[in-house]
């Protein structure tokens, strides 16, 4: 009887557990935590545990198709690829564009980025992270000058206090949480912002419950009170810091009682809050999707890295700003130029000498030097008729963008569409060619944590049928393209190749990652890796401060629209639910989605516990089931994004951050009807 255990990382958020798939006569039976895993440690989250039984599914595409008339018919790989390059080749750069994604490897991601630039020829290549953390990308570039969390998870457990904004880390980062839970049962402290009532709420010292989109508010606030009391690190303010003054002067006019009547929250607990971040010894600030995806997302991590510089919270243990990735490569991704303005390792492709860099590299006679199109200009652009090509690896558009009518308005009219995926997903049934790829235990490959650590993921059994990694995918499609520079044997000579041209990936190698994982910057074959950023100068040199007035988000409540609709996840589905509804009994404990109502909303309506009601905004309506709670305030209503059937993402605004261009997912203004 075969047996063995395959070391890999978990698919789901970015917090970068490691497990054993268990495979027996070439099937997998079953997942062993690896308890020598500085993060997971022998624990894994509800979803870790059950990570294996998508990859089994029934439902798994096993060979490509083709739409003939209306509906899929299967083809061999040769005339799939055949169709797929004979139609790609037919427009221009400024015509077609791709899709990348969170969800595959490091290599997979680059040569995606590749592929976009060096066979299509065009910049038009964007993924996920548009829709979560590319206000990071650019506020934490724009202060520091790197876009990344700035601490490790495992030296969480030793900060003295903590100030959650925006992350229901418990659901989105449980074993992120666990550190943090180390950290309050030494005496840590506590402070956390955000709109709902959630878990951490119960461990909270102060709970900041404020209307939703009035972060920058809530932030200019506690400095302002900082700054009255003299809280502030004049020494690291001093030497390591620019344009102090500005943001001295803009914060001025934030003091408690005007903070209060924006944000809702009491004048006194905004003063005991900053008092309680300034006065500990090392303080972290951690955020997520609620504070990034806003019209004001780029403003609200500015405004988080100006409360941790004026405290001197940054570059030492235990501080920093650290955002929590909600996918297990969106940073990846990122690093490794699945982006419309950089190439790998964040190198501007509006750079002359980046350009001739990566011809030189990719050997090309040029490369395009404008800055592409992102996720939503992409989709927009479709809608218009100037896109006429996509080509998307392993996202669903159709339930994870804002405003769903206009996404498969803008799917619908392109002239073809290619879906590379391990299911049929909403976005793949629009698809003139589906492509069935390898899911994350059936191919090796690389991952890179909310915290920078790269880890080598393991193949553990062949993908069902005729499916294909992603990497052999798009190389064999670039041959077909015509281009001689997708000769790779392995991920290991991809890999490779990222170092080779990435300086911050480029100690990295698959040998050095048999043991263990390496945070960048990795600069060389000899270099321990990075657990802290700027320990003794910022990226960028001196951290730069930044004047920050608060905006109102793009819609707020009227007579016709009286609520504040919000989005978000549970712990028990991960991010379109691709996977985890593929998953019976995560299925079983949230089989669909609902909206959170405060229970004296739902006394003046009426409504009962799992009552149907009807959602609507200015973009569409949905049927979907009450739950009657206290953790939403009265005005607010709640609704996670994972479900198709009722998808919260046909209500949302997708206006726009104007620099980030990620969508205003977290606040739009909305009616609650009873059903008929």
């Amino acid at each position: 009887m075969s047996y063995y255990n395959v070391l890999t990382v978990c698919p789901y958020c970015g917090s970068g557990c490691t497990f054993y798939l268990q495979v027996l006569q070439g099937e997998i039976i079953g997942i062993l935590p690896n308890k020598n895993h500085e993060i997971s440690q022998g624990n894994l989250c509800i979803k870790g545990w059950f990570a294996n039984e998508f990859v089994t599914h029934k439902d798994r595409l096993k060979k490509p198709l083709i739409k003939k008339d209306g509906n899929f018919v299967e083809a061999s790989w040769d005339e799939a690829l055949q169709l797929v390059a004979k139609k790609l080749k037919v427009y221009k750069p400024e015509e077609v564009g791709t899709l990348s994604s969170a969800k595959v490897s490091n290599e997979e991601n680059y040569l995606m980025q590749k592929f976009t630039r060096t066979v299509l020829k065009t910049n038009n290549v964007d993924h996920c992270a548009r829709l979560c953390h590319a206000s990071t990308v650019v506020g934490l570039g724009k202060s520091f000058g790197s876009g990344a969390m700035t601490n490790s998870i495992p030296e969480m457990e030793n900060t003295k206090c903590m100030f959650v904004i925006g992350s229901n880390t418990t659901e989105q980062h449980p074993m992120v949480a666990k550190f943090m839970m180390k950290a309050k049962e030494k005496g840590a402290k506590l402070i956390l912002a955000d709109p709902r009532k959630v878990v951490w709420s119960k461990f909270a010292d102060i709970h900041l419950q404020q209307r939703p989109g009035t972060d920058v508010a809530l932030l200019n606030g506690m400095m302002n009170v900082i700054l009255e009391e003299g809280l502030e690190d004049k020494k690291f303010i001093e030497e390591r810091t620019e344009d102090f003054e500005s943001l001295k002067e803009v914060v001025k006019k934030y003091n408690p009682e005007y903070v209060e009547k924006i944000t809702g929250i009491d004048k006194q607990l905004i003063v005991e809050a900053a008092r309680m971040y300034a006065k500990s010894e090392a303080s972290a600030i951690f955020y997520s999707m609620g504070i990034t995806q806003h019209t004001t997302g780029v403003d609200n991590v500015v405004s988080c890295a100006n409360l941790a510089m004026l405290t001197g919270n940054v570059g030492k243990v235990g501080t920093g700003v650290n955002a929590l990735r909600g996918q297990v490569n969106v940073q990846g991704a990122c690093d490794c130029g699945a982006l419309p303005n950089v190439f790998s390792g964040y190198q501007v492709v509006t750079d002359e000498a980046n350009r001739k860099k990566f011809e030189q590299a990719w050997h090309v006679d040029s490369l395009p030097d404008k800055v592409g199109l992102t996720v939503t200009e992409l989709i927009g652009e479709a809608a218009k008729g100037n896109i006429k090509a996509l080509y998307i690896m392993g996202e669903n558009p159709m339930v994870s963008d804002p405003d769903l009518k206009h996404v498969k308005e803008g799917l619908s009219n392109l002239e073809f569409l290619v879906v590379q995926d391990i299911f049929l997903t909403e976005t793949a049934q629009l698809a003139d060619v589906v492509l069935p790829a390898a899911s994350f235990a059936e191919k090796d490959g690389t991952y890179t944590t909310t915290d920078r650590r790269v880890q080598l993921a393991r193949k553990a059994v062949d993908p069902p049928g005729e499916a294909k990694a992603d990497w052999e995918i798009i190389s064999e499609l670039a041959k077909r393209m015509g281009s001689n520079e997708f000769n790779y044997s392995s991920p290991s000579d991809i890999m490779d190749e990222i170092s080779r041209y990435t300086p911050i990936y480029g100690g990295i190698s698959y040998e050095r990652l048999k043991e263990k994982g390496l945070h960048w910057p990795c600069h060389s074959k000899d270099h321990p890796g990075t657990p802290i950023l700027h320990k003794e100068k910022f990226s960028r040199g001196k951290g730069k401060f930044w004047a920050i007035e608060f905006k109102e988000p793009a819609e707020l409540p009227d007579s016709e629209y009286p609520f504040i609709l919000t989005t978000g996840r549970v712990i028990f589905h991960y991010h379109t639910g691709t996977m985890t509804r593929k998953v019976e009994i995560l299925n079983s404990e949230v089989p669909t989605g609902f909206v959170e109502i405060n229970p004296k909303d739902a006394k003046k309506m009426a409504l009962f516990d799992n009552s149907t009601v009807v959602v609507s905004t200015r973009r569409g309506s949905i049927q979907i089931p009450v739950k009657i709670t206290e953790r939403v305030k009265e005005g607010v209503a709640f609704i996670p994004f994972h479900f198709a059937e009722c998808a919260a993402n046909e209500l949302t605004n997708p206006v726009l951050d104007p620099v980030a261009k990620i969508p205003e997912f977290k606040v739009c203004a909305c009616k609650i009807e009873r059903a008929s």
